[in-house]
């Protein structure tokens, strides 16, 4: 073994904000690379102090995109010398025709809305169940499907209620016709069939410092048009024309927005394409040389800066 590498997101590593993965880092006897799932844009002091000395400690560091970069290095201090970019990784998927794969998973007929990846309060589904009304008032087919199980975290302490009170408000404004759960964890397979299978992919995330979403990276992976509140992730991948932004917290900009993509076959397949082109670079074999191209230097000790002034190997 050459390299390490290590996975850092806060909630993984035990310890007062994950302190321990710098024990862990220093006990090493080669050397680490550290990608970063998570950078807080207002970090308290001590997730500031882990961060920057997991930073000094890897012998490089990968984020997933320049917002991240950016925020690293303004925020933390840390010298975007240190810094790789390399993007979340995308299944390479074909483009196709979602009428095609709907019979697949129950949903011919319908134009599917959908949003994945484990419940909680963070994703926003409130907002999206708030806009269906408006969709549905224009499209009496829609059908609003939400993939994923729970968060064990919040299994743990409070049960379903956090589902149960999304199946409340559903019933309250009448949609019980228009949002299916599946609430399991999927395979592989079958999820890349409801990405498939979708004609329009929603991230009405609240947290607009989110840095990363492999959810909406997978919907661009699978070329399906996108609309997404702004949190930082979504407002650089989907610019110039690869997905909708819409304001945060308004059910009264994400009911049309959701709407008018529906209704237009066109617009849709573009921003869709759009959208599929760009994650070219995304999809695993990129990514995995980028990090095999990271992994050499480290091992061969020969750091590399790249004219933007990052360590950024984005793609082969």
């Amino acid at each position: 073994m050459d390299v390490v590498s290590v996975q850092h997101e806060y909630g993984i590593w035990g310890g007062e904000d994950g302190e321990y993965v710098l024990d862990f880092i220093r006990a090493l006897d080669i050397p680490a690379v550290a990608t970063l799932h998570t950078v807080l844009r207002h970090p308290t002091n001590r997730q500031r102090a882990i961060l920057t000395e997991l930073v000094h400690e890897a012998a490089a560091t990968v984020v997933m995109s320049r917002s991240a970069a950016e925020l690293v290095t303004t925020a933390y201090g840390i010298d975007p010398r240190r810094l790789d970019v390399i993007p979340h990784g995308v299944p390479d998927l074909p483009l196709v025709d979602s009428a095609t794969v709907k019979p697949a998973v129950d949903a011919a007929g319908r134009d599917v809305i959908l949003s994945f990846g484990l419940l909680g309060p963070g994703k926003g589904y409130e907002l999206a169940i708030d806009a269906l009304p408006t969709v549905v008032a224009a499209h009496p087919t829609a059908l609003y499907v939400i993939v994923g199980a729970t968060h064990p975290d919040l299994l743990r302490r409070e049960g379903e209620a956090y589902r149960d009170a999304l199946k409340a408000r559903i019933q309250r404004l009448g949609m019980g016709d228009h949002v299916r759960f599946v609430d399991r964890f999927v395979g592989r397979v079958e999820l890349m069939r409801w990405l498939e299978a979708a004609d329009v992919f929603v991230t009405p995330y609240p947290n607009l410092d989110q840095i990363v979403s492999g959810t909406l990276s997978y919907a661009m992976g699978a070329g399906r048009a996108i609309v997404s509140t702004p949190y930082a992730y979504a407002s650089e991948l989907l610019a110039d024309g690869r997905g909708v932004l819409v304001a945060p917290g308004s059910p009264d900009a994400l009911g049309p927005a959701l709407s008018d993509l529906l209704g237009d076959d066109d617009r849709r397949a573009a921003i869709g394409r759009r959208a599929y082109e760009h994650s070219r670079s995304m999809i695993w074999s990129h990514v995995g040389l980028g990090y095999r191209r990271v992994f050499a230097r480290v091992a061969g000790g020969t750091p590399v800066v790249s004219t933007s002034g990052h360590l950024a190997l984005v793609s082969a």
